[in-house]
């Protein structure tokens, strides 16, 4: 019986001082996870605080490409870019040339184009649209002159 005892205690300790011995070799572990990086934070912009639909896009844009002057009727866009140097030109605001990790809000309404004026170098963006008002176009082209 004592034999008995001493295997049930034993079993008994070792059942208790598992998950104490369990928890130090994972708080020892390197906390490896995700890294989430902030790169814009703004309020909507001319758009009443107010979003109906969000649209996130992947833009390829081949060397000497690009998109006319246009304008997102009741949606604004930012424009992260991925690889490669895109020119931007926003109305009022003037050209930019933007490289891999430079990032644009465009606000609603205002007039604006991207090209790719590289002769080799293909462009990605990651694209994200917040739109007011689903009824609306897209996209509308705009004539100007050059």
């Amino acid at each position: 019986m004592k034999l008995v005892r001493r295997q049930f205690l034993g079993c008994v300790g070792a059942a208790l001082a598992l998950p104490v011995t369990s928890r130090m070799a994972v708080a020892q572990l390197p906390q490896a996870g995700p890294k989430l990086t902030q790169i814009l934070k703004s309020d909507l912009q001319d758009q009443d605080q107010k979003v109906e639909e969000t649209v996130v896009n992947i833009l390829d844009v081949a060397p000497g490409a690009g998109a006319p002057w246009h304008i997102h009727p009741a949606a604004q866009e930012i424009i992260f870019v991925v690889d490669g140097n895109l020119t931007v030109e926003v109305d009022g605001q003037g050209t930019k040339v933007m490289k891999a990790g430079d990032i644009i809000l465009i606000r609603a309404e205002v007039p604006h184009l991207v090209r790719n004026e590289s002769a080799g170098a293909p462009v990605k963006a990651l694209v994200t649209y917040s739109r007011a008002d689903k009824a609306k176009p897209f996209l509308v082209v705009m004539k100007r002159a050059t």
